[in-house]
């Protein structure tokens, strides 16, 4: 009998737990865009004009606020403005070290013919016969690839069980093992320890 309600017990929850997680981090981000609208002069906020409050609402504005500045940046007046920003910044020490590489990283990410996070291999680390999960960031450029024979690829090995936690390391491309799982299978198998294997696949060579 104990047995029976302590393996019920767990049973809910391992359902209770990836079920409260996934509506408090959506719960945490309609939150945080509503907040958003707090940019919005109080005589024009949808609250102070609508006899009613409409949850998320937020997400809403800030899809519509990504959307228009996408096109104003896409025009020549917005490049020309944003060229501009960006010289500005660049000449300010503690700024530019921030806003460069977030740039730089934002473009690499979310340019469509990207690579990033789009391939998982294996690696032979910290040592020879013990391997670990890294997901490709792209190819080596530049002086690191100039400097060494073998075509480079830059790698980020995350950790467990947060798999936002890593680290950056270089590998020669042929000494990487290619795997078939996806970027999501991996990240669960990352942050279950081991304990949420995907399934088995032909391995990619």
């Amino acid at each position: 009998m104990k047995k029976t309600v302590k393996n019920i017990f767990l049973t809910g929850i391992v359902a209770i737990i990836p079920i409260g997680v996934t509506i408090y981090i959506i719960v945490l981000m309609i939150q945080l865009m509503d907040n958003l609208l707090k940019i919005i002069p109080p005589r024009f906020h949808p609250d102070q004009l609508l006899p009613f409050h409409i949850p998320g609402l937020g997400v809403m504005f800030t899809m519509i606020l990504i959307f228009l500045v996408g096109i104003i940046v896409k025009s020549y007046i917005g490049k020309k403005f944003v060229h501009v920003g960006e010289m500005i910044l660049g000449k300010i020490p503690f700024v530019r070290s921030i806003y460069i590489p977030l740039k730089k990283l934002a473009e690499t990410i979310f340019a469509d013919k990207s690579e990033s996070f789009r391939r998982v291999v294996l690696i032979e680390y910290p040592r020879r016969g013990l391997y670990s999960i890294a997901f490709v960031t792209g190819a080596s450029k530049g002086e690191v690839q100039t400097k060494t024979k073998d075509q480079m690829i830059n790698l980020f090995v995350p950790t467990t069980p947060n798999p936002t936690s890593g680290f950056y390391i270089m590998v020669a491309e042929s000494d990487v093992i290619n795997l078939a799982m996806s970027v999501e299978e991996a990240f669960a198998l990352i942050m279950s320890g081991g304990i949420i294997s995907p399934p088995e696949r032909d391995i990619i060579v």
